[in-house]
């Protein structure tokens, strides 16, 4: 087997700084558009930054219609409504307001709206048919109202497919925002536990990228175009993911408890940005792969601060509460990676053994699990031991993510796995 001598570094087109989001209209005019959609989810529709964005859009004579019913945890039911909204009107350009699940629906209508296909024909294997993007799409600036999804960095878009209980994904380079307005402003008012899912997401993330399967350890593609967006660890993403993990480490507890901070607010988008440009060509592994379906199989779970419409366990939760057991598991395939992210946590692991990474990087994560009150394991969402099959089968069909595991995991692997993720403390 040929092993993959090339990685790319596709990097994201992103202006950051305070009030950024009244720069909409200047951007969306230079490139071009003249009819736009901006999409958002009910209850961001009369926040400040979606306010701020449409009067950015008309003072430059853009002509705005707003699409407010995004999913939090979009569906490919929800998804398919924004598709068929968006045909209604020749839109030629996107505005996306929100966190990932906005900033990902946009992608995906983004991507529809400029090439029509069945739902399926972009979708990730075994999933969907696996089609590459055909080519350029309409311009689409994300504007990011979480620190920790950084989808406007990502060419990325994940959802929940509701037959099968199992997240998917359409996954192409052509899929990034052609610009991301980080604006630091516009985390102001997110609840604590939104702020701390969002958080935990991007230095999961991040811990899942550094210690990924280097990049060249995997296959080499027949052909260039087969190179996948998700392609390993690499020196580049390593330097990005690093930053982002040290940046969360020492400031996501002080956002949080002090949320009128701005320096705090800064660094916290300024991780987000830095840990998914990392993750971007990277890629994520195991918490990922098995937050899947515990996202997706959720029963009666509701945090505080999420709409009561629907059950949810947020993306960013599902994935922390995923990553103890699974980062005790890939530290035996390469401890170093493991150690130095324990360190990049503000863990002492000069006198460290290498057998020790795993769990000193996982007792990292569970104490700052602690910190944020997130809930303390699987179990404390509605899991028991009986649905554990269904889990493991729901992570196996992630192949996507899971072959960039440093440590292959099997059946009973995942089975064991999860029993370990049922409680932290």
């Amino acid at each position: 087997m040929k092993l993959e001598t090339v990685f790319t570094v596709d990097a994201a087109t992103i202006k950051y700084g305070a009030g950024v989001t009244r720069e909409v209209g200047y951007d969306m005019r230079r490139l071009g558009c003249r009819r736009v959609m901006i999409l958002t989810d009910a209850k961001m529709v009369d926040s400040e930054p979606v306010t701020s964005a449409m009067e950015a859009l008309t003072l430059e004579s853009i002509e705005v219609a707003l699409y407010d019913r995004v999913r939090v945890e979009p569906t490919d039911l929800s998804l398919k409504d924004a598709i068929r909204s968006s045909s209604e009107r020749n839109f030629d350009g996107y505005v996306a307001v929100g966190g990932g699940s906005t900033m990902d629906t946009a992608k995906v209508v983004n991507l529809y709206s400029s090439y029509p296909a069945p739902f399926l024909s972009y979708v990730h294997r075994p999933i969907g048919e696996g089609h590459p993007v055909p080519g350029p799409l309409k311009p689409l600036i994300a504007i990011p109202t979480t620190a920790g999804t950084g989808s406007e960095t990502t060419g990325v878009a994940a959802f929940d497919f509701h037959e099968t209980h199992t997240k998917a994904a359409i996954a192409h380079s052509m899929l990034r925002p052609t610009l991301g307005l980080v604006d630091p402003n516009n985390i102001r008012t997110v609840p604590r536990v939104v702020a701390a899912c969002a958080g935990l997401d991007v230095l999961c993330g991040a811990l899942e990228a550094i210690t990924a399967l280097p990049y060249s350890q995997r296959p080499a593609p027949a052909n260039p175009s087969l190179r996948p967006v998700y392609q390993g660890s690499n020196p580049i993403s390593d330097v990005w993911a690093a930053q982002a993990i040290q940046i969360v480490s020492q400031n996501l507890v002080h956002m949080i408890e002090n949320p009128s901070d701005d320096d705090a607010r800064d660094q916290m988008m300024m991780a987000a940005s830095f840990g998914r440009v990392g993750i971007g060509n990277a890629g994520v592994h195991l918490p990922h792969a098995m937050s899947y379906p515990v996202s997706c199989m959720v029963r009666e779970y509701i945090p505080e601060g999420y709409s009561p419409d629907h059950p949810i366990i947020p993306h960013g939760m599902s994935v922390a509460l995923n990553a103890p057991s699974a980062f005790r598991f890939t530290a035996k395939a390469d401890p170093r990676p493991h150690l130095h992210a324990a360190e990049l946590m503000g863990l002492d692991t000069s006198t460290a053994h290498p057998k020790d990474a795993g769990e000193l990087l996982a007792s990292a994560i569970v104490d700052l699990m602690r910190r944020t009150d997130m809930p303390n394991g699987l179990s404390a969402v509605g899991y028991q031991r009986e649905d554990i099959p269904k889990l493991v089968t729901g992570t196996l069909a992630q192949e996507r993510v899971t072959r960039l595991s440093p440590r292959s995991a099997n059946e009973a692997d995942l089975r064991q796995l999860f029993i370990g993720n049922m409680t932290h403390w």
